[in-house]
Formats: C-alpha cells, sequence, structure tokens
C-alpha cells in the first residue's frame, strides 16, 4: 500500500511512455466507443428488477410468465364529472383495438356512488407499452366535455411514467454534471486550458466505464438497471476529478522542487498513488459489499459502481499525467509552477485554521463533535418509506388516475393482489381469503395451458401501498398456507412493496457491518495504525447520521417530501462512508509522511495546509455532482443526492478541517499506536515555535 507497482508509476513520465499511454487510450476509445451506447441495451427492466432476489412477489412475477406467451399488464381510465359515461362510451370503440390479442375490452365499472367509472385495459408486453398509453391519454383526453376528467393509470400508466423519467436521465445527468465540474474546475484553477485535461481524462474513463459494464452485464451477469446507469456517470466524474484535483496539486509542488517535468509526474505519482489507490480502493470495495444486499438495484448500483471507480483510478493515474507531462508547465498559466520558487503556504486560510485548532485540539474536536451530533438527532425523527403516489416530485398522470380510483372505488381495484396456486386447490385458496380482512373481493383469474396453476385477482379495501394494505398481503400470505398441498403464493404491487421494506431492514444488518469492516482493513493498512483508523471511522459515521438529519430537516421543511425511502440509509450509508472516508485517507496519508519528516504536531499542521485547498475543492466538486440528482422528478434519486451532498460537504469542512485534526493533535503520537510513530518513529516531536518541549496536555 505504500507504492504503486513501479512500471505503472514511471509509464507515464517517460518521454516516450507518455505518448504510448495517450495513444493506447485513443485506440480504446475508438475501438471501443460503438459499445458504450449499447449500455441501455443490458439494462433490466423486468418487474423483478428492484424486488428483493428470492422475494414471493418476486416468484409470483415468474410464475405469471408460464401462464400466456404475451404477459399482460393493465392500463385503467378513470372517468369522473357529469356527461363520465357518455365520455366513455364514446370512447369504447377506439380503446377496443388496443386491446391485447385474445383479449376483451371489459365493460365500464361504475362506482359504489355513482360519480366514476372506470375502465380496465389489457395490454401485451409484446407491444410497446408506452406507445399504447400514450395512445390511450390521447384517446381519453380527445374532446372531454366540460367538468369531464379522464386520466390514464393502473401498472402500465405508471411504468410509463416512471420509463419516461430514465429516458431523458442518462443525457440529463451527464450534461448537467459535466457542466457544474466545468465550472467549478476553473474557479479551482483559474486557468483557461487546465480545467479540460481533467474532464478530457473523464471522458476517457466514462467510455471505458460504459464498455466494461455493458460486457459485464452481457457475458458476466452483472446486474444494471436504469437507475443504476444514471448514478454511473456522476460516480465516474464525482471521484475521477476527486483524484485528478489530489494529482496535479501534487504535480504542482514538485514543479516547485523539480526541473524535470517527468521527474516531477513520477514523484507526485510514487507520493499521492497510495492514497488514490485506497481511496480508490476502498470506495470500489465499499460498493461491491452491496453485493450481499438482497435488493437487486442495490446490488446493481453497488457492482455497477464499483466498475466506474476501478475505471475512473486507471484513467486518473495514466492518461491524466500522460497529458499533463505532454503539455509542461505552461498548461498551468497564468499561475505557472517556476523551478525553484517557493511554495507559498503560511498565509492559507488553512494554515490558520490550523494554528487554531492547534491552540485548543481537546476543545475543537469536541464542538465539531457536537455540532455533528446535533445534526444527527434529526435521525429519530425519520419518516420510513413512500407510496407510489409520492415517488415523483410532480405528479404525473398516473399518480392522479390513482387518487381518482382510491376515492371512488375500493383503493386496491386498479391493482389487485395477485395468488399464484395449484388449479384444483384454486377453490379452496378462494374460499381462505374471502374471509380475511382488507378483502374487499376475490375474483378468479386465468389458468395455464397445461391446467396446472391457476391465479386469483384479489382486490384489497385499502390503497395498495398503504400500511393497512401491506397488513393484509400478511394475512393473505397466513391464510394461503393453510391450505395444504395448494402451493400458494401472493404477490403484486402491495406484496412487492412489503417484501423490499422487509429487505431493505435485512439489507442494512447484513452490509453495514462488511463495509465496517472493508473500510477498517484499508485504513490500517494504509496507516500502519489501529487508533488512527478506529477514530477515523467513527468520525465518518458520525458524520453519515449528521447528514442524514440535517438532509431529513430539508425533507421536510424545504421539499417537503413525505418521507425517506426505504433504500436511502443504506445506499447513504455507503456512498458516504466509501466517499466520506476519502478525505480522511488523502488528509492522513499526507499526515503520516510529514510526521515521519518533520514530527507528529507540525506534520498534522502541514498535512492540513498541503492537502486543504485540493480536498476542499474535491469535496465540493463531488457534493456538487451528487446534488444534479435533487433537480431531477424522482424523489429517490433526489434524496440521494441530497444526503450525498450535505455529508461530502460536512466531511470536508467539519470532519477533515477540524475533528480529525483536532484528535490527532490531543492524542499526540499515541493516535498512531500500535505503529511505529506512536514509540518515537520518525522526526522528534516539537512544539509549533520548534522547541523541542512538549505540549503539555489540554485541560477542558
Amino acid at each position: 500500500m505504500t507504492t504503486l507497482p513501479k512500471r505503472l508509476a514511471g509509464a507515464p513520465g517517460g518521454s516516450r511512455g507518455k505518448w504510448f499511454v495517450l495513444l493506447a487510450w485513443l485506440i480504446l476509445a475508438v475501438a471501443l466507443g460503438p459499445l458504450a451506447g449499447k449500455l441501455g441495451e443490458v439494462e433490466e427492466t423486468g418487474p423483478n428488477a428492484f424486488l428483493p432476489r428470492g422475494a414471493e412477489s418476486a416468484k409470483v412475477n415468474t410464475e405469471l410468465e408460464k401462464f400466456r406467451t404475451d404477459t399482460l399488464m393493465p392500463a385503467v381510465v378513470v372517468y369522473t364529472g357529469e356527461g363520465a359515461a357518455a365520455k366513455a362510451g364514446a370512447d369504447r370503440p377506439r380503446l377496443a383495438p388496443l386491446v391485447a390479442g385474445g383479449e376483451q375490452l371489459p365493460p365500464a365499472v361504475r362506482s359504489d356512488d355513482g360519480e366514476a367509472l372506470m375502465v380496465v385495459v389489457p395490454l401485451s408486453y409484446e407491444d410497446e407499452i408506452t406507445d399504447r398509453i400514450e395512445e390511450l391519454r390521447d384517446i381519453a383526453g380527445a374532446g372531454a366535455p366540460p367538468g369531464v376528467r379522464a386520466e390514464v393509470g393502473g401498472p402500465a400508466g405508471s411504468l410509463t411514467d416512471s420509463v419516461a423519467v430514465f429516458d431523458t436521465l442518462d443525457s440529463t445527468l451527464m450534461i448537467a454534471t459535466g457542466l457544474v465540474v466545468a465550472v467549478l474546475l476553473l474557479i479551482t484553477y483559474r486557468s483557461p486550458l487546465l480545467w479540460l485535461f481533467p474532464l478530457l481524462s473523464v471522458g476517457f474513463a466514462a467510455v471505458l466505464t460504459q464498455v466494461g459494464t455493458y460486457l459485464l452485464a452481457k457475458y458476466g451477469h452483472l446486474p444494471v438497471d436504469p437507475q443504476s446507469a444514471g448514478i454511473l456517470m456522476v460516480l465516474v466524474f464525482g471521484v475521477g476529478t476527486d483524484y485528478a484535483l489530489l494529482l496535479i496539486a501534487r504535480y504542482r509542488e514538485e514543479l516547485h522542487r523539480q526541473e524535470d517535468r517527468h521527474e516531477a509526474m513520477k514523484t507526485a505519482l510514487r507520493r499521492s498513488g497510495p492514497a488514490i489507490l485506497a481511496s480508490a480502493g476502498t470506495v470500489a470495495v465499499g460498493l461491491a459489499a452491496l453485493a450481499f444486499a438482497d435488493i437487486n438495484s442495490s446490488r446493481s448500483m453497488g457492482l455497477v459502481g464499483a466498475v466506474g471507480v476501478v475505471c475512473a483510478f486507471l484513467a486518473m493515474i495514466t492518461v491524466l499525467p500522460a497529458l499533463l507531462v505532454i503539455a509542461g508547465r505552461w498548461i498551468f498559466w497564468p499561475f505557472v509552477p517556476r523551478f525553484g520558487a517557493p511554495i507559498r503556504k503560511e498565509a492559507t486560510v488553512w494554515s490558520r485554521i490550523g494554528a487554531l485548532v492547534a491552540r485548543r485540539p481537546r476543545w475543537s474536536w469536541l464542538m465539531s463533535a457536537g455540532v455533528t451530533g446535533v445534526l444527527a438527532l434529526s435521525t429519530f425523527g425519520i419518516d420510513m418509506g413512500l407510496r407510489q403516489s409520492e415517488i415523483f416530485q410532480e405528479k404525473p398522470e398516473s399518480v392522479v388516475a390513482q387518487e381518482l380510483i382510491s376515492a371512488h372505488y375500493p383503493s386496491g381495484a386498479s391493482d389487485p393482489a395477485k395468488i399464484v396456486t395449484r388449479a384444483d386447490r384454486a377453490a379452496d385458496v378462494s374460499s381462505a381469503v374471502r374471509d380475511v380482512r382488507g378483502v374487499a373481493r376475490v375474483e378468479d383469474g386465468d389458468r395455464t395451458p397445461d391446467g396446472r396453476l391457476a391465479t386469483l385477482q384479489v382486490v384489497l379495501a385499502d390503497a395498495p401501498d398503504s400500511t393497512a394494505a401491506k397488513d393484509t398481503v400478511d394475512r393473505l400470505r397466513d391464510a394461503v398456507r393453510t391450505v395444504d398441498g395448494a402451493g400458494a403464493l401472493v404477490g403484486g404491487a402491495t406484496a412487492q412493496t412489503l417484501d423490499t421494506q422487509r429487505a431493505a431492514d435485512r439489507d442494512l444488518r447484513t452490509v453495514i457491518p462488511v463495509v465496517l469492516v472493508v473500510v477498517l482493513v484499508v485504513l490500517i493498512l494504509l496507516l500502519r495504525a489501529l487508533v488512527a483508523p478506529l477514530l477515523l471511522l467513527a468520525t465518518v459515521v458520525l458524520s453519515y447520521f449528521a447528514a442524514l438529519g440535517a438532509s431529513n430537516l430539508l425533507f421536510e421543511s424545504v421539499f417537503g417530501f413525505a418521507g425517506v425511502d426505504w433504500s436511502i440509509p443504506l445506499m447513504g450509508f455507503v456512498f458516504l462512508v466509501a466517499l466520506g472516508i476519502d478525505y480522511n485517507i488523502f488528509l492522513m496519508h499526507r499526515v503520516r509522511e510529514e510526521a515521519l519528516r518533520i514530527g507528529h504536531a507540525r506534520g498534522v499542521l502541514e498535512g492540513l495546509t498541503s492537502t486543504g485547498g485540493v480536498i476542499t475543492s474535491a469535496g465540493v466538486v463531488l457534493a456538487a455532482t451528487f446534488a444534479v440528482f435533487a433537480a431531477l422528478p424522482l424523489v429517490t434519486m433526489a434524496q440521494m443526492g441530497v444526503i450525498v451532498g450535505i455529508g461530502v460537504l460536512l466531511d470536508t469542512f467539519l470532519v477533515r478541517t477540524v475533528l480529525v485534526p483536532a484528535l490527532a493533535l490531543d492524542l499526540g503520537r499515541r493516535f498512531w499506536w500500535p505503529g511505529s510513530l506512536s514509540v518515537g518513529g520518525g522526526a522528534p516531536d516539537r512544539t509549533l515555535d520548534g522547541s523541542a518541549e512538549e505540549r503539555a496536555p489540554e485541560r477542558v
């Protein structure tokens, strides 16, 4: 963990090596580029893509495939207002041709209060569902008399509205993220050209990421869903830019010390490489730990993200150094680093912050821990779970349709629970579930061509995504198990929500310990200590809870979200612990290097001063890239962006700037126990004025 392999570290710096590296990446980009656009072809969009593996509702979806060669998905048109019956009658001849082959358009169902009519239109998966829904909405919206509403929803309508979000997700995120990163790099470097080099390198990484993900999905069965594919590019931009900022900052330092830019790059890679490698390894392995999750979408995001981080790492230690060495010193214009010119650090804001922390380190870390602790208290008031109607920031038509159905019909009428059972026991299963509390009615469904399996449609009295409906599903499952030999399974939208919620709880208990162990091992290997890694890990966990609490306050008071999606605590933890530990790695790797050279106390302050600007820039860039999610129509992705953005900013401006340096100064060499630095290794300790006496422990 102390150095990169010599061949890797030295390749971009050689007179010919830099051209070889650049040429190799250009060949890869040209040869493999066409595959990058095929990632959408391997995305999993089926009914089980976002469900837990092995869940009963997922098994029902699998069993339902046996019933027809063209699986049905119903759309629902609900009419309300005076003249609704006439409008529904006029639409009927135009709706009939859209029905799946072999099916009939059922008659309109009038609500008990007589104020609404509902028409269920069975559509076929073999047709383009989104096109069919658009046709339905054109028919329903045409010629409606004043006061009559016709809204299209149901499972097919919900799917169409969700697909509409993801259709433009990749391009929207790519453009927005690229603009954000470009602006921040311009502000950071104040150079008209230097900002292009990290972006160009990230572009190479993005191509390699998409190609690698496509090949692994097609031939290695890597799960990829549209949400994971969208987040992937943001992650690559964020971590890639972080690594670029760290390397460029170290390269700039070395250009002051060495006349030959090739040697300066070799030294920069050798000294910053271990921190970048440790960071990339921590993030990649931390995300890969999501492979232990039950929820398919979480597994997809973790594994796909790990691929992206590895590709970003490879690009930043190969093509970026090659580009910088080829360009020469002038690329930093107008602030060109001259050989022999002093590196001015003493007057920076980071040296002043370090001096303030050094005066009262114990008070500093207690204050920082107190602030994050207060923010973390808000986690106790989180309302977990979002209904289907609450997952969009603006209500699409399918949500409006569901609200109308819930107002006039048994709330579960548009999306009944589905029971798959042996056909010869279907009557017994039907009898067992009719009297279950929360069941409005039970309807017979289809049979498989071989007659072995049958379905039952169970209309629930409550809205499909309500707590009461989930309780009814539990009672249904208990009831069908009493029918011997039926092998009955209960699925449908409500069962899927229930299974996902419970799997999210299991995943929290399974994945979080794995991530913590992985991060701890990486820190121990990098810092060659035990106390420092434990404290660093504790600070990141505290920062996570503070970010979750602060985000919850924003969700309630600013965004007006009804609650927090079940996936957010786990995904937020993995992203924040894996990404948040980055800045501690960057800081403490430099602190250890300086402590070996000039002693512990001065090494802490030198490390903070040297890395302050670059880590702050990296944190702002990463937070800004994830903040792009806040503008997306899906509440889940907006919440992910907010919590990661706030967590990264807390790590950048409070944890890494105050809390960690203060702890290191207060503990002294004990911070490095049981490593050599804890027992007098490296340079002798000196006070900040250069004397050899140790500072007396501060009292609070």
